[in-house]
């Protein structure tokens, strides 16, 4: 217990001593400052030459959103045409079978979203074209795009009264050249020289230790890795994710995934100190979303290693804790803290069954996602938690009874009505689908499913009305875990968690680019005795309030109804 705890404060704090030199560089890119990459520049001028695009164009924040939406679209397409084809392209040694159109189209918009809800297993249901040209291809490009999306904020932020806000396109090729790139080349190299498959050869055939002979999937699967987790995607080369002996082989592997996955969300906070210069605004960000991470970890941990009341009263020692959907490789201390990260950051992988951890752990995945800008996904982080700033800042500006402002601009009507629908937005989606699938389950509507709503529980009671929650709670922070009791591979569940991944994704982004955008369009007015004060642990203490009243309370009836209701029946 005491080494596995030692173990997962050594990750953190490697984390923190990469994130925060990472997050002086990103700062120092996107404000244009010399860097020791600058050797680049000249495959990005010819990126450049070869789109047609002028770098130096400026663009306001409307011109921003269009140039983001039309190329999403764009890729929407090519995926989902490759992925319905796959079967007739090459890179195909396994003879893997296409996708149905609604599997594809859930899977491109999962991709494409930064959210990975992968409805497939890995291994069985792409080819190698498709894992490298659609799903590689667009965990880097969804990274960026969250990235770029947030530096429009900064840029924002940053100047006194701008409405040009420099340019997308040249935002979105530095964070691949730039980051995200050298970076995964780093993180691919670990991992294949620690045994992760880097080879086009198809399966494998190898002896069990019972005698029989399987067949093992392998493939370029390391820099698909690295990518999963440097970008906060979290789709898994193999059906089994990080669990996956290939995919994660070895404690250094699972430290190394797991600091990949946290440096650049963690790195963005101090970015954004360094870029409009407050360090000690960035700062209490970063106390906020350290102390949600840590309200979440520690119950976690201690209902891990506590073991389960269940399996005690049959007289089973449990010494190393619950290990019920656990890798012995791992323990549930370093997958307690795998399953806090990866939920209250949009990656979603995992080292460990979601689906088997304790019901208290369980909750706490998911007030992680539902709560959804603690650290946060590449970019979508900060965006989620200015959200919140600018309604912290509001109901501030009225407790003191001055017109509410925010660095220096006045924060009106207009902008508090489009960060209050972005913020309800989230559990409307959340808990409407949880209500359409469990009418569904309770009634199936006397529809002739493929699969009968009946059978989409591997689970009944709490733990399945647990499961369906999970799923559209994933689906809507562009996490992409699961409580894989479900049967979601179906039409029902493509389509609905499809819609609910679209909107969950770019109104959220539309939203907090849009505020950041006409609050630096008004007069700058310089601060005063007065004004509001953002940047001291007061503000930052109002900000979690928001956070834990509109964010987390919102869900309390349906985290009684699954996971609060399933502790309970255990004892």
């Amino acid at each position: 217990m005491n080494t596995e705890l030692l173990g997962v404060i050594a990750t953190y704090a490697l984390t923190l001593i990469i994130a925060i030199p990472l997050g002086r560089y990103i700062a120092k890119v996107f404000k244009g400052e010399k860097t020791w990459m600058d050797f680049l520049a000249p495959l990005e001028r010819l990126i450049y030459r070869i789109s047609g695009i002028n770098p130096k164009e400026e663009m306001n924040w409307k011109q921003h959103l269009k140039a983001l939406l039309t190329i999403n679209l764009i890729w929407f397409v090519y995926g989902f045409f490759l992925l319905i084809f796959q079967d007739k392209l090459p890179l195909n040694p396994d003879g893997n079978p296409a996708q149905t159109p609604d599997l594809a189209f859930n899977t491109v918009i999962s991709f494409l979203v930064n959210c990975n809800l992968q409805h497939y297993s890995g291994e069985s249901g792409l080819t190698y074209l498709t894992q490298l040209f659609v799903i590689t291809f667009l965990q880097f490009l969804s990274a960026a795009t969250g990235i770029a999306a947030l530096i429009v904020v900064f840029k924002a932020l940053k100047d006194k009264t701008v409405t040009q806000l420099g340019n997308f396109w040249e935002f979105f090729v530095k964070t691949n050249t730039r980051l995200l790139l050298p970076v995964c080349l780093v993180i691919a190299l670990i991992l294949s020289f620690n045994g992760t498959p880097a080879s086009y050869a198809g399966k494998d055939a190898i002896v069990t230790m019972q005698g029989d002979t399987v067949g093992v999937s392998r493939g370029p699967a390391a820099s698909m890795i690295a990518i999963k987790h440097l970008g906060t995607n979290g789709g898994g080369w193999f059906g089994a994710n990080s669990i996956h002996p290939l995919e994660n082989p070895n404690y250094l592997t699972n430290m190394t995934e797991a600091i990949a996955q946290t440096i650049i969300p963690v790195a963005m906070i101090f970015a954004l100190g360094f870029f409009i210069r407050r360090k000690k605004f960035a700062y209490v960000i970063f106390g906020v979303m350290t102390a949600g991470m840590l309200l979440l970890l520690i119950p976690t941990i201690i209902q891990e290693t506590g073991g389960n009341p269940a399996i005690a009263r049959m007289g089973i020692l449990q010494s190393t804790g619950a290990m019920e959907g656990k890798e012995v490789r791992f323990g549930p201390t370093a997958t307690a803290y795998w399953s806090t990260i990866t939920t209250i950051i949009s990656t979603g992988s995992i080292n460990g069954f979601h689906d088997s951890t304790m019901p208290l752990t369980g909750m706490m995945q998911l007030v992680a996602m539902m709560t959804n800008c603690f650290y946060g996904g590449c970019g979508v982080g900060i965006l989620n938690y200015f959200v919140f700033i600018i309604i912290a800042v509001f109901i501030s500006g009225l407790m003191v009874g001055r017109t509410p402002e925010f660095m220096g601009h006045k924060v009106e009507a207009r902008e508090v009505k489009i960060a209050a629908l972005v913020a309800l937005l989230h559990p409307f989606l959340i808990l409407a689908g949880t209500a359409l699938s469990s009418f569904a389950v309770a009634h199936g509507w006397g529809a002739g499913w493929a699969t009968p709503p009946g059978n989409w529980l591997n689970n009944p009671g709490y733990h399945g009305f647990s499961e369906m929650l999970y799923e559209y709670t994933s689906a809507a922070a562009n996490n992409g875990s699961g409580f894989e009791g479900l049967t979601d591979n179906n039409i029902f569940w493509n389509v609905s968690t499809g819609f609910v991944l679209i909107l969950s994704r770019f109104l959220p982004i539309i939203g907090p680019v849009a505020i950041a955008g006409l609050l630096a369009q008004k007069k700058y007015i310089p601060g005063s005795a007065g004004t509001l004060k953002t940047d001291t642990a007061t503000f930052g203490v109002m900000t979690f309030a928001v956070i834990v009243i509109i964010a987390a309370l919102a869900f309390f009836p349906s985290l009684a109804l699954g996971p609060i209701a399933e502790y309970f029946s255990l004892y």
